[in-house]
């Protein structure tokens, strides 16, 4: 019962940490990241493709993105799902290729994204207490059942208690990256 129930949540934690940091990889820092990129739909021949699906996303310098489409009979599908996009990013095209230019932040750009970065860290360790209380509610409803006793009941819940501090510590290291990196770069 105790090995179910931690592997469990150790299985749901461990999702949310991965979930914050790929959410924290798509915050634009003034560096490129082919990442930036991740949220985009391009209509392409009357359906909604993912941008990564239909083009190559490259980094060849640090504040400068290259996107070659697969078919260039997209580029202006591309051009169009950038500008569409909440990035704030200026498309250059060439004909053949997309250059996107990743401008300098501002001190008061660097402090929302901070803003940011700090709400989404704090909704997942939201999250992770949840997942905790959930197990907790199983473990009680087990011992109430009879399953397992008062003392084991406890035990596990010491333990799951110690397994979330580790998940948050987690968080807590990637929100530190995270800021140190915006507030740096």
């Amino acid at each position: 019962m105790r090995k179910e129930i931690l592997a469990a949540i150790k299985e749901r934690m461990g999702k949310t940490v991965e979930h914050v940091r790929h959410e924290f990889s798509t915050i634009r820092t003034g560096r490129a990241s082919v990442s930036l990129m991740d949220g985009i739909d391009v209509e392409y021949y009357g359906s909604s493709v993912p941008l990564n699906q239909i083009a190559n996303i490259s980094t060849p310098e640090s504040r400068l993105l290259l996107i070659t489409p697969y078919d260039k009979t997209g580029l202006a599908a591309i051009e169009k799902a950038i500008l569409k996009s909440d990035l704030g990013l200026t498309p250059n095209s060439d004909g053949k290729v997309i250059r996107i230019p990743i401008p300098e932040l501002t001190e008061e750009r660097r402090k929302n994204l901070v803003k940011i970065v700090r709400r989404l860290a704090e909704d997942s360790r939201v999250s992770l207490r949840n997942i905790r209380r959930e197990a907790n509610e199983q473990i009680k409803k087990h011992e109430k059942n009879g399953d397992i006793s008062e003392d084991d009941s406890h035990h596990i819940m010491d333990e799951v208690q110690k397994v979330t501090e580790e998940y948050v510590k987690g968080i807590d290291e990637a929100l530190k990256a995270k800021e140190k990196e915006i507030m740096e770069f």
